[in-house]
């Protein structure tokens, strides 16, 4: 009993720091004893740390111990000792600025402010079990991951509750080279690694990673078991990813491709999803569908000769002739009214008589003997899904002008933003039945690497919101499947500032991950993105993701954002930002009781994300150059 006592009070004399001296609000001052001022201390024969900025104290207020951790320390002269009897210690006083983060209770850490201390309380170093207990990111017994160590001491692993963290949306960021890449792909390898053979994984989990540069599409990395599209605009002959005709024929997803105005252009094509779906509504084969397409053509095209208004009908006509005519370029005069002379009050005449006219009265009959009658009958359904809903829009829009119920110079441009999404279109997509997206993986890579620019930024929102819209339909016995869109490089799609786009498609696009961001979770869609960039990204975005591990930054725009968006942070934490190491990043959010920096664990080669710096010197001298092929020269020592 009195050993035990002895020893208790001589680890207390050890462990003591010094009092406190004042308090404001979380804000605490503490006076350091005059012999604790040294770097290091002897316990029981091991060194131990004293205490410096950074580390974390508790202060004993009577059975409530308070935990709270340094954020400064500066020195006080005294002024009040006697000039002829002291000793020079008691001159200056050290004291540390503190803030109060949590308090233990009954052997548990908690966050959060309790209570406040009082002056004169005693404030103490934490042995190894208390130090080990705010840095337990789980609960006992809950299905954990190691992502790494505590930055500062090897010895303390950072596990984290698999099911906190992947059921919340993850930020990552850092600078190029700051390990962000290995860090996804990290948390991901890991997860697969721990729960991946499980068949209610396999069939509740699907995960859908956007690729920008490539990294993530080898083999081994994340996992082997994994679909990856590698996709291209430069040829034909890269993967596609399937469709089916029922996800393009969704309101949502021709609003992205076409980039539509909410006023004018969403409503129109929403017109001519409702024309699509009369022409084949009840229809029993394809060619009772073109006939009816025909017949509702040839009504329209009467129409347009009896406008009596030569520029609307050259226009009108116009239209027509891309239905009609691959060659889109077609001069209508030479084409689809070749025998016909058009006036400038709108008339039209058959070429080669005097008076032969098309009036209201005769344009039935006359128009059986037509040349653009002959085009329409020979004219057949591309065998291109997409050139038939091209002409489906051509169709609405000359209905709607007749109609007066639209103006074309406000519909065109959405038409021909389609066309010329679909020349790109064709080479990253293919429509399918079968449309068997994640080819029995749970595990989709989408590679953009070899995709132009606008695609790029449309491939990511097309699929996301079809995907997210699918989950959100999902009766409530099936919300036990969860999605988790991963975004590499997410900069490129979440940006709110682009000057390649109009802001009517900016909007949109960033509403469309906002609502997935706000809402997701309800439905089981989760948002993790990474980005080397944080201050491109939508605000909004950014302060409703849940965990963030931030590696190293330096531009002053991305440190404002992320002091401003991420709630969790500490002075301390964003001042190291600009200098951690390589690998090591900020762990903070809802899973961390408190902001800590980790070194995240190395991955082996073959598991790497394609994203090391290239060895200049590899390539640029000869193998047989002994004196500079010396490790040395390749920065390897």
């Amino acid at each position: 009993m009195n050993i035990d006592v002895n020893s208790q009070l001589q680890k207390h004399s050890i462990f003591r720091v010094g009092e406190v001296y004042s308090v404001n609000g979380r804000e605490v001052c503490i006076k350091v004893d005059k012999n604790k001022n040294l770097s290091h201390l002897l316990y029981k024969g091991n060194v131990i740390k004293n205490v410096s900025v950074g580390s974390y104290l508790k202060i004993l207020k009577g059975f409530i111990c308070l935990v709270a951790k340094v954020e400064s320390e500066t020195i006080k002269e005294n002024y009040s000792v006697n000039v002829d009897y002291h000793n020079k210690n008691e001159e200056i006083s050290r004291l540390l600025i503190i803030k109060l983060i949590g308090y233990f209770e009954n052997k548990e850490y908690h966050k959060g402010v309790k209570e406040l201390p009082l002056i004169g309380n005693e404030c103490l170093l934490m042995d190894n079990e208390e130090f080990s207990l705010i840095h337990k990111f789980a609960k006992d017994g809950e299905l954990t991951l190691q992502l790494g160590h505590l930055m500062t001491d090897n010895n303390v692993p950072i596990e984290i509750g698999i099911n906190k963290l992947f059921s919340s949306h993850i930020g990552i960021f850092g600078n190029t080279g700051s390990g962000k890449s290995y860090t996804l792909a990290n948390i991901y390898k890991k997860l697969f690694e721990k729960i991946g053979n499980n068949n209610k994984f396999k069939d509740n989990a699907k995960f859908l990673l956007f690729d920008f540069n490539g990294e993530y599409s080898g083999k081994n990395v994340i996992t082997n078991n994994k679909k990856v599209y590698k996709l291209t605009t430069r040829t034909d002959n890269g993967d596609k990813i399937p469709l089916k005709k029922e996800d393009l024929l969704t309101p949502q997803i021709l609003y992205i491709l076409s980039s539509a105005t909410e006023k004018t252009q969403q409503p129109f094509i929403q017109r001519t999803l409702n024309l699509y779906s009369h022409i084949h509504k009840d229809k029993k084969d394809e060619q009772e569908v073109l006939n009816h397409f025909k017949n509702f053509f040839t009504i329209q095209l009467k129409s347009i000769f009896s406008l009596h208004d030569a520029q609307k009908t050259r226009q009108l006509l116009n239209y027509a002739s891309n239905i009609l005519y691959e060659d889109t370029h077609n001069d209508i005069e030479k084409g689809l009214v070749a025998d016909l002379e058009l006036y400038s009050n709108g008339n039209f005449k058959i070429k080669g008589s005097e008076n032969d006219f098309i009036t209201d009265k005769n344009i039935d009959s006359k128009f059986e003997s037509l040349h653009i009658k002959e085009v329409l009958d020979n004219y057949n359904f591309s065998p291109d899904f997409i050139k038939n809903l091209i002409s489906f829009l051509y169709l609405e829009i000359i209905t709607d002008v007749l109609q007066n119920t639209a103006s074309n110079e406000h519909i065109i441009p959405a038409i021909n933003k389609l066309k010329g999404v679909m020349l790109y279109f064709s080479k990253v997509f293919e429509i399918s039945e079968s449309d068997d997206f994640w080819d029995g993986n749970n595990l989709v890579v989408i590679d953009l690497n070899m995709v132009r620019t606008d695609i790029k930024k449309l491939i990511p929102l097309l699929l996301s919101s079809k995907l997210y819209n699918e989950q959100k339909e999902k009766k409530e016995s099936e919300l036990s499947k969860s999605l988790n869109i991963i975004i590499d490089e997410a900069h490129n799609v979440l940006s709110y500032e682009s000057m390649r786009e109009s802001e009517s498609w900016k909007d949109f696009r960033l509403e469309t991950f906002e609502e997935i961001i706000k809402e997701g979770r309800k439905f089981g869609v989760f948002l993790t993105i990474a980005s080397q960039r944080p201050s491109d990204i939508s605000a909004t975005i950014i302060s409703q993701l849940h965990n963030y591990f931030i590696h190293r930054l330096i531009n002053n725009k991305d440190l404002e954002m992320i002091e401003k968006a991420v709630s969790y942070l500490d002075r301390l934490s964003v001042e190291s930002l600009p200098i951690l190491p390589v690998g090591a990043c900020v762990l903070s959010g809802v899973i961390a009781d408190l902001p800590i920096i980790i070194q995240v664990d190395k991955l082996d080669n073959m598991h790497r994300p394609q994203s090391d710096n290239i060895n200049l010197l590899e390539s640029w001298i000869d193998d047989d150059n002994t004196e500079l092929n010396d490790k040395e020269y390749y920065g390897e020592k």
